[in-house]
């Protein structure tokens, strides 16, 4: 089960079984036999399969318009509101769509970039921290990079339990964030990061969850990368790597919100 909209229970459909043979034919019936030779050919598309060098190549061409729209929202943060709504939209629209569709899924990417480059240029420019954006990249990175290799070497793995005990975190994140949102917007908190920058003890609530959002991320990332292996293994059809790709960018342009914005707490 992943928290991860992106992949559903048969986000991946395993390879279609192979042909009967000889043997098998020769038991069929006159209609089986009928039934199977009126079926149509399989197309180049059902005949590849999903392969890691796809996912990593498509994720590469995606991550890069997402930089190229942080670019342009980054220069014009005027643009970013819009970017925002249209990335939001295509987000769902992506993951509630049964097959995935190339030019949504990089259309997704580069309107969210531009959400992207304009929160950059608020945190960087606006509250004058110099430097946080590499900071951000930097830590992001790091998190993706530890995640990856722990994955590959079998010393992380998704299971049902963790799987649980994210979902309820990540609920739970998500309504605080929400409420955060609103009390932004009404007036009623008026710091930059809302109820993050409240302090419990001296310490800004934001960097108290720190750790756990962090875990969350990276998490998410394991969730994802157990489902891209799923879908490999399975003999998933070759267009089902736009799908991996669309969960690992998600995540990721996730993850790099959350550390900018830790970073700019703990910087305050």
């Amino acid at each position: 089960m992943a928290f991860n909209p992106a992949f559903g229970k048969n986000a991946f459909t395993p390879a279609a079984p192979p042909a009967p043979t000889a043997e098998q034919q020769a038991a069929m019936s006159p209609q089986a036999l009928q039934e199977l030779y009126n079926r149509a050919s399989a197309t180049t598309v059902e005949t590849e399969r999903m392969s890691y060098d796809g996912v990593i190549m498509k994720t590469a061409i995606t991550l890069a318009l997402v930089v190229a729209g942080a670019v342009i929202g980054f220069l014009f943060p005027a643009v970013g509101f819009v970017g925002a709504i249209i990335g939001f939209v295509l987000a769902l629209v992506n993951i509630f769509k049964r097959q995935p569709s190339p030019i949504l899924v990089l259309a997704y990417a580069a309107f969210q970039g531009l959400a992207v480059g304009a929160i950059s240029w608020y945190v960087q420019v606006f509250l004058a921290q110099d430097g946080i954006i590499w900071q951000a990249l930097l830590g992001t990175g790091l998190v993706f990079g530890v995640t990856l290799a722990l994955f590959a070497t079998g010393k992380v793995r998704e299971s049902k339990r963790a799987t649980k005990i994210f979902i309820i975190a990540g609920i739970a994140y998500a309504l605080f964030s929400v409420v955060n949102l609103i009390v932004m917007v009404t007036g009623v908190n008026d710091d930059p990061w809302g109820l993050r920058s409240a302090e419990i003890f001296g310490i800004p609530l934001g960097l108290i969850l720190a750790p756990i959002i962090i875990l969350l991320a990276a998490y998410s990332l394991v969730m994802d990368f157990s489902d891209i292996k799923r879908g490999v293994d399975a003999g998933a059809p070759k267009i089902m790597e736009w799908r991996g790709v669309f969960g690992l960018v998600l995540t990721i342009i996730w993850l790099y919100i959350e550390i900018l914005r830790i970073l700019s707490i703990a910087r305050n």
